[in-house]
């Protein structure tokens, strides 16, 4: 039995390796959720109208992994305080945000950013959402990073957001 994550903290190219390199994780695929157009196109998000934001889908292992340790590496590799905006990549799109897909997702997701907050002294921003439509990405947008390693925004910014995961959750690398 897996269980699904749906997350979004930026674009779908940061977020996909990491999760492609735990252990537990059987499938990550980019996509777009929350919005109001059937089966929108990358180009169609990008004009911040159609109300979706890039998220991965993740499929994982409970028994190998459980949901709040795939919410605790999430938080890790992306900036939850900044409304709208991971970096350079601002628009609605990027937002940070979890569409739960049960009230059991919900209450694990509430107490972790209440944990957050807490130790940070920061508020997070993260949108706790239902579960919506999932929309796959466009064939390109798939394993994107591990097909463009040497380009400038993989070498940018999602090189050391792999390697942060590497060092933090060695322990959870896939083998």
């Amino acid at each position: 039995m897996t269980e699904i994550a749906i997350l979004g903290g930026g674009c779908f190219w940061c977020i996909e390796p990491v999760f492609k390199a735990m252990r537990g994780v059987a499938d990550v695929t980019p996509g777009y959720s929350g919005g109001h157009v059937d089966d929108p196109s990358y180009e169609q998000v990008c004009t911040k109208t159609t109300g979706h934001i890039e998220v991965v889908r993740v499929e994982f292992d409970p028994q190998v992994v459980d949901y709040e340790t795939v919410l605790r590496v999430f938080f890790a590799v992306h900036d939850p305080t900044t409304p709208d905006r991971q970096g350079a990549d601002v628009g609605p799109q990027y937002a940070s945000a979890i569409f739960c897909q049960s009230p059991a997702q919900r209450a694990v997701a509430e107490s972790l950013i209440a944990e957050l907050q807490a130790e940070t002294g920061q508020a997070i921003v993260t949108r706790l959402l239902g579960a919506e439509k999932f929309w796959p990405a466009e064939d390109y947008h798939h394993d994107y990073f591990a097909r463009n390693p040497y380009q400038g925004y993989c070498q940018a910014v999602i090189s050391p957001k792999l390697a942060k995961f590497r060092q933090r959750y060695a322990h959870l690398l896939a083998q």
